[in-house]
């Protein structure tokens, strides 16, 4: 069993950053792929970005790539969303995910959830 909590979210101006932090419980954490999902009012859920457990292989929706950068520490059991150059279209409640396959991609099945944390970008 794996717990996910994130962290980090918040207001920020269009232009600006933030990084969000997704900190897991269990040791197997590390083996997993992660995901970065978002969900904006009245939308659904999409992936934005996603990393295998090694780091080596990474995805990035056309919307973010060149802006957002996904990464994890396996020693600290936590993975990250830098997000920079932020938009408005950028707000949403962003949620981590991890997929015990380690199969990551838009296509994976995601196993654990966070509750989200909500970035708000003004503009």
């Amino acid at each position: 069993q794996v717990q996910l909590v994130e962290s980090g979210g918040g207001l920020v101006q269009a232009g600006g950053s933030l990084r969000l932090s997704c900190a897991a419980s269990g040791r197997t954490f590390s083996i997993y792929a992660m995901g970065w999902f978002r969900q904006a009012p009245g939308k659904e859920r999409v992936l934005v970005a996603s990393i295998n457990w090694s780091g080596g292989r990474t995805y990035y929706a056309n919307s973010v790539k060149g802006r957002f950068t996904i990464s994890r520490d396996n020693t600290k059991n936590t993975g990250y969303l830098q997000m920079n150059r932020l938009k408005p279209e950028d707000t949403a409640v962003y949620y981590c995910a991890a997929d015990r396959t380690n199969s990551g991609g838009p296509g994976a099945k995601y196993d654990y959830w966070g509750q989200g944390t909500q970035v708000t970008v003004s503009s």
